[in-house]
């Protein structure tokens, strides 16, 4: 049923690309706002060009940090900003805005919390921040029974994550080359994952060395910012990868990419598994090591297959 237009919403979220969960960020909000519901995006940190596209789209957009990797100043931008506006809900995307969401909402009752999580909850600090929360919606029946176990009192409902249509493009494959510095004449794959694990950084170099023995004819994409990323430079150095592995922290052409790559994979557990779910409209094949966002997103020898994240499992095959 449509919300009178005088309920709001503050969707929180990281600087995000739409993909993964920006992609889920942007559909709740699409709906949100045509179900009558005033719909504002708060972002904790400056990446991402999901933002800039919530502002073409005349979604209000407040920027609480431009820091790469939100901080305890986005706590108290967040609730110096939820007392200014008072929104009827806030929705915090992830685990991370879920702990921050709650720090910031402490002293302020008013707002309902929300927690939208695509990943199991990890630690103390989760458990704390989530027994705050007035709703959780989980990505899998995984992930909510994991609240239950973290000792979530809350409701909690399982919403499996969307995928759109792919939208009209707006470069094509020999401008996505120029731009991003790939050999147009070769086969891309597509990597999408923050850069802040280090035993899915090994697994990374090692599959792209392995799939380099395999075929040659590659080029790799790795769509991601984080701590890690002079490391992976280093590595992709020494186990000669770098002229096969390209990285940049964020691409706002990602629908148009996925048009022209002839694999999307994951070497970890990703939320939303990075840009699997994005993949599927395009008809694109994935192979991901096991996970809860891998099992949603392939059906096993059907669009993709599902590996154990081991050196001896069959990943590059």
């Amino acid at each position: 049923m449509p919300q009178p237009a005088s309920r709001s919403i503050l969707l929180l979220a990281r600087g995000l690309d739409r993909v993964g969960t920006g992609t889920q960020v942007a559909l709740a909000a699409e709906g949100l706002v045509a179900a009558g519901w005033r719909v504002t995006l708060a972002t904790t940190s400056g990446a991402g060009g999901l933002a800039t596209d919530f502002e073409r789209g005349g979604i209000d957009v407040v920027r609480l940090c431009r820091r790469p990797r939100p901080d305890w100043g986005a706590v108290m931008a967040c609730a110096r900003h939820a007392r200014r506006m008072r929104p009827t809900v806030v929705v915090a995307w992830g685990r991370r805005q879920t702990r921050l969401a709650a720090a910031a909402l402490a002293a302020n009752g008013a707002p309902r919390l929300v927690a939208a999580l695509a990943a199991l909850p990890r630690g103390a600090a989760d458990r704390t921040a989530l027994r705050r929360v007035d709703r959780v919606i989980a990505s899998s029946a995984e992930v909510a029974d994991g609240c239950t176990a973290a000792g979530v009192t809350a409701a909690v409902d399982v919403v499996v994550p969307g995928s759109p249509p792919p939208p009209p493009r707006s470069c094509d494959r020999q401008a996505l080359a120029r731009r991003l510095g790939l050999d147009p004449a070769k086969r891309w794959t597509l990597c999408v994952a923050p850069l802040e694990s280090a035993a899915r950084l090994r697994r990374l170099v090692w599959a792209i060395d392995q799939l380099g023995v395999v075929d040659r004819g590659l080029d790799h994409l790795l769509v991601g910012g984080g701590p890690l990323a002079a490391i992976l430079a280093r590595r992709a150095r020494a186990q000669r990868i770098d002229e096969r592995l390209t990285v940049v922290p964020h691409l706002d052409a990602v629908a148009d990419l996925l048009a022209e790559v002839r694999l999307v994979w994951q070497s970890g557990s990703v939320a939303h598994g990075g840009a699997l779910i994005d993949a599927l409209a395009h008809g694109v094949p994935l192979v991901a090591v096991h996970s809860g966002a891998a099992r949603q997103a392939i059906a096993e020898g059907v669009n993709g297959r599902i590996v154990e994240p081991r050196p001896e499992s069959d990943f590059p095959r």
